[in-house]
């Protein structure tokens, strides 16, 4: 049977070393007070010995633990993914640890996240909410003990949180114009619930642009789905069977919008000829499915380096993320051949 070391401490390294634990501690901070050799023994001793420092009991003592919660609510989106390139960017340069938690697009985890966040002490909170989530009361004891928490791309507008986010209500408008600009007439939208914040703006953008223009809006032309890859094939399904097809359609994923299009061809439809498609995040895929993708540009790795910055300068004391409630990160409409009915 292996026999498990016992975990050194400093006064193992004091007791080998012949000298104070309390000079072991500050040679083990590189504090130089301690002579330049005396640290390097100290470190070489301490790495022969399998000394770790144990960070859980300095945060106690310090009352910091230099660590950020981050609550995502899915892991396989390049959008997420890029945001979180962001953040870990401006963490790993201010020497601030994440632990990521994965919501899976349900309230009960979401809730159930924050909990384990809570109580791991951490210094503050970045989150996204999750499809179902109803209110935000498992965020109140972070703002109890005084922890900063803020919330981007899927947030609750009001007055009280601080908030990152696109104007998704802009975004929908351009998309849907940009549409109607090509000729299109008959415009499904592909979104998903308009319960939360994104979808909703994106949807009011969508019903104004068509007002603006004097199109009629079809409550049947709005399609909500999940927006994933199986919802793409059943956007395309849908839009199949509507007599007469829609010219143009605009779907809130490059992934499901990518899918639908590759299921029209497959069907013998023609993109942009038939039907002029506008995506939305700008992802790779929609540089990779031909035609390539109309889409709004949505920068994740900006929007996770400025929620980071804007939580970490809080807790440095450099500036009051109280005073800014809404952050607006610029965002814009890329035009490629999916939705050029005028060439």
């Amino acid at each position: 049977m292996k026999i498990i070391k016992k975990e050194a401490t400093i006064y193992d390294i004091a007791k080998t070393l012949s000298i104070s634990s309390t000079t072991v501690s500050r040679g083990l901070q590189d504090n130089p007070t301690i002579n330049k050799n005396t640290r390097k023994k100290i470190q070489d001793t301490a790495k022969e010995l399998g000394y770790r420092h144990n960070t859980f009991a300095s945060s106690l003592r310090k009352q910091k633990t230099n660590t950020i919660g981050l609550i995502v609510h899915e892991l396989n989106s390049n959008f997420i993914t890029s945001v979180l390139a962001g953040i870990e960017k401006v963490t790993a340069e201010t020497g601030y640890d994440i632990i990521i938690a994965h919501s899976s697009e349900s309230y009960k985890k979401e809730v159930s996240n924050a909990s384990n966040l809570f109580h791991k002490r951490v210094d503050g909170v970045i989150a996204s909410l999750a499809f179902d989530t109803k209110d935000l009361s498992h965020y109140e004891q972070f703002e109890e003990k005084g922890i900063p928490v803020i919330f981007f791309d899927r947030v609750e507008e009001n007055d009280i949180n601080t908030n990152v986010v696109i104007n998704n209500y802009k975004s929908g408008f351009e998309a849907t114009e940009h549409l109607i600009e090509q000729g299109c007439k008959k415009i499904v939208l592909v979104t998903a619930t308009l319960s939360r914040n994104v979808y909703a703006q994106r949807y009011r953008g969508y019903c104004d642009a068509l007002a603006q223009n004097n199109i009629p809006f079809d409550k049947k032309l709005v399609l909500i789905k999940d927006l994933s890859e199986h919802c793409g094939v059943e956007a395309a399904n849908e839009i199949i069977k509507m007599k007469p097809m829609p010219d143009g359609a605009f779907i809130t994923n490059d992934f499901s919008a990518a899918v639908c299009i590759r299921t029209l061809k497959a069907n013998g439809i023609r993109i942009p000829e038939d039907i002029a498609i506008v995506g939305f995040n700008n992802d790779a895929v929609s540089k990779i499915v031909e035609p390539q993708l109309t889409t709004i540009d949505y920068p994740g790795i900006d929007m996770g380096e400025i929620t980071a910055r804007n939580l970490i300068n809080h807790l440095k004391g450099i500036s009051n993320i109280k005073k800014t409630k809404t952050i607006v990160v610029h965002s814009k409409l890329i035009i490629r051949q999916s939705s050029l009915k005028k060439k």
